[in-house]
């Protein structure tokens, strides 16, 4: 709540947040979807137009039980990542077009610090409202902006303004806006700290407020209690941090309910793994850390991760790790379908940072270790990097790969 140290006075962060994108940019894209029950993607919904929402709608649903809300209404549509991804590298440049300071939360929200704007380009509100505008007319897409003094403010005003509009929390109005709100408003209140807070007689965050700091603090903990105590009364000092570099890249795909082979679910690993080396390398970073994330047919999910001695952005390397993960998590497979494979390379450095090995002997170290394996195929990465960027990722795939389509990777921010 301060600029360089000095309370900040007037509501000037904003929290731009578009509404239900993926499917915004379908209707965008296809005039016969305006106005109807979108549902993207088949089995799983990944996202739902707002006329779909209406109806019950959420993210993520089977797509059975999506289409039984809609009662026959529904249209589905396969994603078009790519065409995400495009509309918010476009949506960002009307951003960054309108103040240096912006944070970028994920492909379709952000925080804008317009302090210190006024004069060249008017009150705060008046700068958010013309960066809708603006993001109407040059990406044809809504979006909503809540306008506040902290960034936890700020987000929860646009989700209240939601969708395609534009709230201001005043500073003399922020603890009126908050009191009447439930209590999981709240960042950091999960499910079992709900539960907690409504066993003890608190569902609002005025509620929460009136408790006060120490025996919030009793009930859940100093630090949580600290925290939350905090959020409710209007305090959060965080300032909108540029130039962050993210510490970790992932992508992902539904596959539909039902038993899996496990050589289709190698397959898509294998493929996911090819996209996320050549990201990886283009944002010159290396990684430490593999995940692999499965998600059940009951709903339920499975993570494994391991490390490697020595950062890498070898795609053979990151694909010897990603199998032997699966691997170890196919038991949980058995007498269960797998509705969802997902890989998150964690632990990012940059890629000139990297510390390098010292061998001993031969000077050569053994040949099956990810760090041999990491130097011999460096220049066949990045030479299939460059064929990939010139021909299209199609051009060149892998024999295993072949006739199987690609997998369905989330947008992201630039790395």
């Amino acid at each position: 709540m301060t600029i360089d140290g000095r309370p900040r006075t007037e509501a000037s962060i904003l929290h731009a947040d578009l509404d239900s994108f993926y499917a915004s940019v379908e209707q965008r894209d296809d005039p016969a979807l305006r106005g109807c029950p979108v549902l993207v993607g088949g089995s799983v919904v990944v996202a739902a137009s707002y006329e779909a929402k209406a109806l019950g709608v959420r993210t993520p649903m089977p797509g059975h039980q999506a289409r039984a809300l809609c009662r026959g209404r529904a249209i589905t549509v396969s994603p078009r990542f790519a065409e995400y991804t495009a509309a918010s590298r476009a949506v960002f440049a009307v951003f960054e077009d309108t103040t240096p300071a912006v944070e970028g939360l994920s492909v379709d929200e952000a925080f804008l610090d317009v302090a210190g704007l006024r004069r060249i380009a008017g009150t705060p509100v008046q700068i958010a409202e013309r960066l809708r505008h603006r993001i109407r007319a040059e990406v044809g897409l809504p979006i909503t902006i809540g306008v506040a003094r902290t960034k936890f403010l700020a987000k929860v005003a646009s989700g209240a303004g939601k969708p395609d509009g534009l709230l201001e929390v005043a500073p003399d109005a922020e603890l009126e806006f908050l009191r009447p709100l439930p209590v999981r408003s709240l960042w950091g209140v999960g499910a079992k700290t709900e539960q907690r807070l409504v066993a003890a007689g608190i569902t609002r965050v005025g509620q929460l407020a009136d408790l006060g700091e120490e025996r919030l603090s009793a009930l859940l903990g100093p630090g949580p209690g600290g925290h939350l105590y905090a959020l409710a009364t209007a305090h959060d000092p965080r300032p909108v941090q540029t130039g962050r570099r993210r510490r970790s890249i992932g992508a992902q795909r539904a596959l539909g309910r039902g038993p899996k082979d496990p050589d289709e679910l190698a397959a898509v690993l294998m493929a996911i793994v090819d996209g996320l080396g050549r990201r990886l390398r283009a944002a010159q970073r290396h990684c430490r850390t593999v995940v692999l994330r499965l998600r059940f047919d009951d709903f339920g999910t499975a993570t494994r991760s391991r490390s490697v001695r020595r950062p890498t952005d070898s795609t053979a390397v990151l694909l010897a790790v990603a199998e032997a993960l699966l691997d170890e998590a196919m038991p949980l497979l058995r007498g269960r379908g797998c509705t969802l494979i997902g890989l998150s390379l964690t632990n990012l450095g940059e890629a000139a940072a990297e510390q390098l090995t010292f061998t001993f002997g031969d000077g050569e170290p053994a040949r099956t270790s990810p760090e041999a394996t990491d130097r011999r195929v460096a220049g066949l990465d990045r030479m299939l990097d460059q064929v990939r960027d010139r021909y299209g990722r199609q051009a060149i795939t892998r024999g295993r790969l072949v006739h199987r389509p690609s997998p369905d990777e989330t947008p992201r921010l630039p790395d």
